[in-house]
């Protein structure tokens, strides 16, 4: 598995990553967000919706109660957020399980708590909160990503300040 670090300094960045990660995506598509309480996985799982195209008119919210939420886009997003979950059984009694082969894209925050059941192929993000309030992820890639992964970071590591950038196109 190849891994890279950014730097997310500015929200900027870290929408600039989730458009990227949601351009990207291609149907069955599985990506783990995982990291403190606060850290910004829901914004960057925001971010990934307006990458899918999900109209601006359908806020993107964390599915903390309700488990998942789905958005429609130029793939569907299934939202799915384990943290009131303790056990990969839980996620199966309820079936969360069946998405990861569906023809959209599965984002899950908090999906440590079902490792075991994940698939092999997935990205997986560990955000960080910085104590100056930036963000540090950490992007692991199994072969499935591993191009992609060369694109974020070239992406990333030729940035400039110039935001206007990041917003292209949607």
């Amino acid at each position: 598995m190849d891994s890279i670090q950014l730097e997310l300094k500015r929200l900027s960045d870290t929408e600039k990553l989730g458009i990227l990660l949601g351009r990207s995506a291609v149907p069955g598509d599985v990506i783990c967000l995982d990291g403190d309480l606060g850290a910004g996985k829901t914004t960057l799982s925001q971010a990934i919706a307006k990458g899918l195209d999900v109209p601006e008119n359908c806020y993107v919210t964390s599915p903390s109660f309700a488990i998942m939420h789905e958005y429609e886009g130029r793939l569907p997003m299934y939202h799915m957020d384990f943290y009131r979950l303790h056990t990969a059984v839980e996620v199966l009694d309820l079936g969360f399980d069946e998405y990861f082969d569906l023809s959209g894209l599965t984002v899950i925050e908090w999906s440590r708590r079902a490792e075991v059941i994940l698939p092999k192929e997935r990205l997986s993000l560990e955000l960080i909160l910085n104590n100056d309030m930036s963000r540090t992820v950490v992007i692991t890639a199994t072969p499935d990503f591993t191009e992609r992964l060369k694109r974020i970071e070239s992406a990333f590591s030729g940035k400039d300040d110039d935001d206007s950038k990041i917003s292209e196109g949607c």
